[in-house]
């Protein structure tokens, strides 16, 4: 693995761990939901925090952290479901369309009351732009397989919410998608070997349906047609 090589040779990079988490809690209390600044302007801030080796880091780590965490949420609802109702519910990490096809209306979209406090539209947008940004860094700080295997799990989130989980597709949704898409663009262009696009991505890739986009005050601003939008960033 070029990553691994990377880090055990010369193209080893000096990291500072107790920095990575000033830069965390940072990040984490100054920004979110009740910060003053529209989110376009706390992603633009937050992205000019972690522009650095370090900030490339503890963004892998915020995009982590959230899809570990939506995932553990959605594991935690369908066991109560089974609990109540006795219906068994499978909640596949690769591909979630299933298990939301199955029982959206019971479910809830798990990226936006998350333990670790980041939210979708401020703290997991700017570290998904940070890490597009700095693709071609990124095996010099960790291996970049299981992050891009992260963002791709993000990003059938996003699309599930809009599809099953009644997420109205704002502007501030629509922006964060394609951060996903054009990040999950840059980190397979900087791979050696990329790896298979995971099925959620390859069923959007197949539609050609556009979806409207409303702006804060709930006016309908355009549309988003992600399955195109997928196809001119990932099919190159």
């Amino acid at each position: 693995m070029r990553w691994l090589q990377r880090l055990l040779g010369g193209g080893r990079v000096q990291l500072d761990p107790e920095r990575q988490q000033a830069l965390l809690q940072d990040v984490r209390h100054r920004y979110g939901a009740y910060a003053q600044e529209r989110f376009p302007e706390q992603v633009e801030a937050i992205i000019g925090r972690l522009d650095s080796d370090d900030g490339l880091a503890v963004a892998a780590r915020i995009v982590c952290q959230v899809a570990d965490e939506a995932h553990a949420d959605l594991q935690a609802q369908a066991h109560d479901i089974h609990r109540r109702t006795g219906r068994r519910l499978l909640v596949h990490r690769r591909n979630y369309r299933p298990l939301w096809r199955e029982a959206g209306p019971a479910l809830r979209w798990p990226l936006i009351a998350l333990p670790c406090g980041f939210h979708p539209y401020a703290h997991v947008a700017a570290a998904v732009a940070v890490v597009g940004r700095r693709a071609p860094r990124l095996d010099r700080v960790t291996d970049p397989t299981p992050l891009l295997t992260r963002v791709f799990e993000v990003l059938d989130l996003t699309a599930v919410g809009w599809e099953y989980g009644r997420v109205r597709v704002d502007t501030d949704a629509v922006a964060l998608a394609d951060r996903l898409v054009t990040t999950a663009g840059q980190i397979l262009a900087a791979m050696d070997d990329p790896p298979r696009l995971p099925p959620p991505v390859r069923e959007w890739m197949r539609r050609n349906n556009t979806l409207d986009v409303y702006d804060p005050a709930g006016r309908t601003v355009g549309g988003i047609n992600l399955g195109a939008h997928l196809r001119e960033r990932l099919l190159v």
